[in-house]
């Protein structure tokens, strides 16, 4: 009876959280308190593809419908032209929730690898709700707002224009961005989204395109997916590709008032530039850049293509901004070496869930214990110092766990060659006094045995 009782009060809970999903609520949260119709959620982990889409970000309050229509994968490949992956309108994902009770279909298309040392990471943590956080420039003006009562911050732009982080400079030839979007088209203002990757002198300078003569700009539609990029050198567009679709930068059907959440990952090697949204490889340009060309800007924003004074704007936001260098040579540091940490393995918040854009990385480190079947390894959990110590050795000796689980029960690995551990906060490579601090400190380490 008590529990008939407690499944009744959860299905009324769940009732009443649908109605209001489809009534309206607060959805971003300021110091002015605005109040805006909430439309459709994504992001829970228990569902789709949308399954875990922003970095130690939403955790499970977003939700979206499961409609289960088999979709096609993504079909990226290692082109030698400069195109648009084939399927870049794919919004394929063979993925699901990673845990360390259960396995998982790997995206086998999905290559990033994020850059191992992280130079800036911003979450907006310490930057109060309604400020706008220190260390980013603009042009325009925006701030801090929180979705519903989910601790994750967000920099909300407020009007058109372009946001910079200070932390993106000295672009080395070998990087990693990565950063999460939210979007919804909420009126006749069409927004234009943009982000530029420059070698600017002057990294303060106007964007205004007449004063450029290099750069990569890469822009969707608000709700329609409609996207371009454009190669600009000495003055002339020297390459470019306008008008192909991302489904997962579009509103779902007909229905322009659900967000979109999306994870971007950026990646440059040398000349080549590749492009994710989610899972899937958007582009790949093997000769984006000229290969000893530096860069040491980077701008993300809005253009207003139908603007009006209309109280309602549509909504961009940004957030979990990820700039790393370097590439993991795992071969080498584990084989070699005994010992490779990596901080690509990237988990929920709070939980033992490995995020979908981990894959590469564990791609990478069961090809090494594959081509050497002999050697065994333990491989050993950390985290920052935020909450619990306790909770936190716990939660790192799950996380292990989970990363043995996968490497097991998706890359056939033999369980007998993996060992765990986990370490909590008791090792930090830092004082976990920044954001930046504590995402170095996020990380799993693998020991040859």
């Amino acid at each position: 009876m008590r529990a008939i009782i407690l499944l009744g009060s959860f299905f009324l809970t769940y009732l009443s959280i649908y109605a209001q999903e489809t009534v309206g609520g607060k959805v971003v949260k300021n110091t002015k308190d605005k109040t805006y119709q909430r439309g459709e959620q994504k992001g829970d982990e228990t569902v789709d593809k949308a399954l875990n889409k922003i970095e130690e970000g939403l955790g499970s309050i977003f939700k979206k419908k499961d409609k289960n229509k088999k979709k096609k994968s993504d079909a990226a490949n290692d082109s030698e032209d400069t195109t648009v992956s084939e399927d870049a309108s794919s919004s394929s994902q063979s993925s699901s929730t990673v845990s360390n009770s259960k396995s998982v279909k790997i995206n086998s298309k999905f290559d990033f690898v994020p850059g191992e040392k992280i130079i800036g990471f911003d979450d907006f943590s310490t930057t109060d709700r309604g400020d706008f956080p220190k260390g980013w420039n603009t042009n325009s003006s925006g701030e801090i707002s929180t979705l519903d009562d989910n601790p994750q911050k967000w920099l909300f732009i407020t009007k058109d224009g372009y946001f910079q982080p200070d932390f993106v400079t000295d672009m080395p030839v070998n990087f990693t961005l990565e950063f999460d979007v939210f979007t919804r088209y909420r009126s006749s203002n069409i927004l234009e989204y943009q982000f530029y990757i420059l070698p600017s002198s002057n990294p303060r300078s106007d964007l205004s395109e007449e004063y450029l003569n290099d750069y990569f700009q890469f822009k969707w539609m608000a709700c329609e997916g409609s996207s371009s990029f454009y190669i600009v050198e000495n003055g002339e567009t020297v390459g470019k590709n306008e008008g192909f679709m991302i489904k997962d930068l579009a509103c779902e059907g007909d229905n322009k008032e659900p967000p979109v959440f999306a994870k971007f990952s950026i990646w440059r090697q040398d000349s080549r530039l590749r492009i994710y949204v989610n899972e899937n490889k958007v582009l790949d340009i093997p000769q984006a850049f000229e290969a000893d060309q530096k860069y040491n800007v980077f701008k993300i924003g809005a253009k207003y293509m139908n603007f009006s004074e209309q109280e309602d704007k549509d909504e961009f936001m940004i957030s979990n901004l990820r700039y790393a260098v370097g590439a993991p040579d795992t071969r080498n540091k584990l084989i070699t070496e005994g010992k490779w940490v990596t901080h690509g393995i990237l988990f929920a918040v709070n939980a033992a869930v490995i995020q979908p854009n981990s894959y590469g990385i564990l791609k990478e480190i069961a090809g090494v214990l594959n081509d050497n079947p002999s050697v065994k390894i333990k491989i050993i959990g950390h985290t920052d110092s935020d909450g619990d110590a306790n909770s936190n050795l716990t939660l790192s000796q799950n996380r292990a766990e989970a990363v043995k689980t996968i490497l097991v029960n998706s890359y056939g690995i033999e369980a007998s060659r993996l060992q765990t551990d986990g370490k909590g906060e008791s090792v930090p490579l830092n004082q976990n006094a920044t954001a930046t601090e504590k995402a170095n400190n996020r990380r799993v380490e693998f020991v040859k045995l």
